[in-house]
């Protein structure tokens, strides 16, 4: 049960990651992810992500995480854009506990840089405590 849950961590995670803006241009977008946990900066990851203009479109529905949680209940999400930034903060409790925190800068067309901190505990023990340094770079239109 504890891999389940620190894998609906991830999931979340991975998509907010991959997800794109309003005001970012639609194509292929390097995004290079440096996961620290507990202290420790891992090498950076390098992924690409091929986005659509309705994909580039809403902010809040596209960067914003979704609930899957198993056995915990999320309190609604509280979530703020203005001046091309986005901040999220969702919060469940029950037989996972989990708090993630979201802050994103669109600072122009083709760029932005994020931070997503994680944090969950089962039965009292930590499972998950990372903070993920993101940042997307538009390459080119899509092939």
């Amino acid at each position: 049960m504890r891999h389940r849950a620190v894998f609906s961590v991830a999931a979340v995670l991975l998509w907010t990651s991959t997800a794109f803006a309003d005001g970012i241009e639609p194509g292929l977008w390097k995004i290079v992810t440096r996961v620290e946990t507990n202290g420790v900066t891992g090498p950076p990851r390098e992924s690409g992500k091929c986005l659509t203009l309705d994909e580039t479109r809403d902010v809040a529905k596209t960067f914003s995480p979704v609930a899957n949680t198993i056995n915990s209940e999320c309190a609604p999400l509280e979530r703020s854009f203005a001046d091309g930034k986005l901040k999220w903060k969702l919060i469940c409790k029950g037989q996972l506990n989990m708090e993630l925190t979201g802050d994103f800068d669109f600072d122009g067309p083709r760029h932005y840089t994020a931070t997503v901190r994680s944090y969950a505990t089962m039965a009292g023990m930590p499972v998950a405590n990372s903070l993920n340094r993101i940042e997307a770079q538009w390459v080119s239109e899509c092939p």
